[in-house]
């Protein structure tokens, strides 16, 4: 049999939800698949679906086979995330596998945008409302994050009655949010009208934090990954690491990452849709000595100076394969390599490679951690 599908059944927490069943109740395996293709139609505004096709059979033995684009690839084995490895179901995980700080959804306003400053208001409204200015955060989701674009929030938490009394046009946000909500469908978001001058979460970082886009281009051979202030309230279009170090950042950036990321996690379209749940809360760490804690660390700061040198360029602008700086470039292959050789990976080998030992990590570290769990 066979599948035409969108290529939702071969990402994410689907993956494991379509194929699992297939695999342990009818032994199948799967003998040829055609990675992420557009299939598109000439009907007036009708968009491109992005598809897979994947063939499977009870039977034993005869060529497996990947296809992608043009190119045919003959595979020991293909997995239901259509990489030649290991059959590995990676399913939601509440905690990450390794020890490693947890990765934390941002702030969701759930304000209507009445507690939003677009950044060609935020003048005139610190104008009209000057001790506002102590309350105004800049905030980012995704679309700021990676296009270096302005915008910001008010933040009031920890704001005392008599401070918002003296702020005519935040008390009118306020208002407006108020409302907002009380007219919601949602049960939920009903009750936040009771405290209608604050985000629906309030998650913040005491010192600098990482952060990563929920939404990122195919196009890029690199997520953009970055640190950002504690200042910044970040939005739930990102998730955030509050106590991550430089070590974290250069194993989140390398190669061997992306590489992961690519494999298991979803897709909005063809771009990638990183989760906290599937993609960081399951990827293998490998297990490093001080000595490559600190290379690694040296070399995430290179990857960073080699940013700094460029500051009127968003990381849209930095990773775009185009515009790259050649020193960006050279500092992440310096970082790559090093990754690799802690993984204890050949520096030439494949991404489908690379994505194939991590699979067989991954399994040897879920085992031993439903055991500890269970003693």
């Amino acid at each position: 049999a066979a599948f035409v599908s969108t290529n939702s059944i071969s990402q994410g927490e689907q993956a494991a939800a379509v194929w699992k069943p297939l695999f342990e109740m009818f032994g199948i395996h799967i003998d040829f698949a055609y990675r992420t293709f557009k299939w598109s139609n000439e009907a007036k505004g009708k968009a491109a679906v992005h598809c897979v096709i994947i063939g499977f059979s009870k039977m034993r033995g005869g060529e497996r086979v990947i296809y992608d684009g043009e190119e045919r690839v003959t595979a020991k084995n293909i997995s239901p995330y259509l990489v030649d490895g290991p059959i590995v179901f990676v399913e939601s995980r509440k905690t990450p596998l390794c020890d490693v700080p947890p990765l934390i959804t941002g702030n969701r306003p759930a304000d209507g945008g009445h507690l939003i400053i677009e950044d060609e208001d935020l003048a005139d409204f610190i104008k009209a409302d000057p001790l506002s200015k102590n309350y105004i955060r800049q905030f980012m989701g995704s679309e700021e994050f990676i296009n270096n674009r302005k915008r910001w929030c008010l933040w009031l938490v920890g704001v005392s009655p008599d401070e918002l009394r003296r702020m005519p046009n935040v008390m009118k946000r306020i208002e407006a949010c108020k409302k907002d909500r009380e007219r919601a469908p949602d049960e939920g978001r009903r009750k936040l009208a009771k405290t209608p001058a604050l985000f629906r979460e309030q998650i913040t970082s005491e010192k600098d934090f990482i952060v990563i886009p929920a939404v990122s281009s195919e196009r890029r051979d690199y997520i953009p990954i970055a640190f950002l202030p504690p200042s910044v309230i970040v939005s739930n279009l990102v998730t955030f690491i509050p106590n991550a170090t430089l070590y974290h950042f250069g194993i989140l950036t390398s190669s061997a990452h992306i590489a992961w990321t690519r494999a298991v996690c979803g897709r909005l379209k063809s771009d990638y849709r990183y989760s906290k749940d599937i993609v960081y809360n399951n990827f293998p760490w490998p297990e490093a000595t001080e000595k490559q804690i600190a290379e690694i660390e040296k070399l995430a700061q290179e990857v960073l100076d080699a940013r700094a040198k460029f500051p009127g360029s968003s990381l849209a602008d930095l990773y775009d394969p185009l515009t790259m700086p050649p020193e960006l470039l050279k500092a992440h292959n310096a970082l790559d390599k090093a990754t690799m050789k802690i993984y204890g990976f050949d520096k030439d080998m494949t991404k489908a490679d690379v994505v194939a030992k991590l699979m067989k990590m991954h399994q040897l570290l879920a085992v031993a951690f439903e055991k500890n769990k269970e003693q």
